[in-house]
């Protein structure tokens, strides 16, 4: 996806999942160890070794990319999900973990029952701003048509990102 904010030009979001709930927009980590940060924390830590940038500052770049895309859509719901393998542990804020955040850290393997978990609890909420199937098609249709597939372009914005 095109992004002028970006020092690449582009952004890379590893995945959306649409639902009539809302937008579960997923950045994914493959790391071992302990990986330590807060939600405030500008930069996390993997084993004390090496830093990353914290993944939900990085997530909230592509679900604002994403609104921008649909402007129709603002007021959905955009739940950020950071996804781990089962080769690390966390050691961060205990509220990235709760069900009730729309800012969740999890295991890949639990990956599709957070998202089935959260979209029980926004419906008990009994929150009126339900995305239609319509609305899902629509949304559906805008990532597609912003999705590059160019294999040149996506294998220079990897290279330009590397050097961040």
């Amino acid at each position: 996806m095109t992004n002028s904010k970006s020092r690449t030009g582009y952004l890379q979001i590893d995945h959306v999942v649409v639902t009539p709930q809302g937008l579960f927009v997923i950045e994914t980590k493959n790391y071992t160890g302990e990986i330590k940060g807060t939600r405030e924390n500008k930069s996390w830590t993997v084993s004390n070794r090496f830093k990353m940038y914290n993944p939900f500052m990085q997530n909230y770049g592509h679900i604002q990319a994403i609104k921008s895309l649909l402007p129709d859509y603002q007021k959905s719901r955009f739940i950020s999900l950071v996804s781990f393998t089962m080769r690390c542990r966390f050691s961060v804020d205990p509220e990235l973990r709760k069900i009730q955040s729309d800012e969740l850290i999890v295991y890949d393997v639990e990956l599709s029952e957070y998202i089935q978990r959260k979209m029980n609890r926004i419906q008990a909420e009994k929150v009126d701003t339900v995305l239609s199937e319509a609305d899902i098609q629509k949304i559906y249709q805008s990532l597609i048509e912003a999705n590059i597939t160019d294999p040149k372009i996506r294998a220079e914005h990897m290279e330009k990102a590397k050097l961040r």
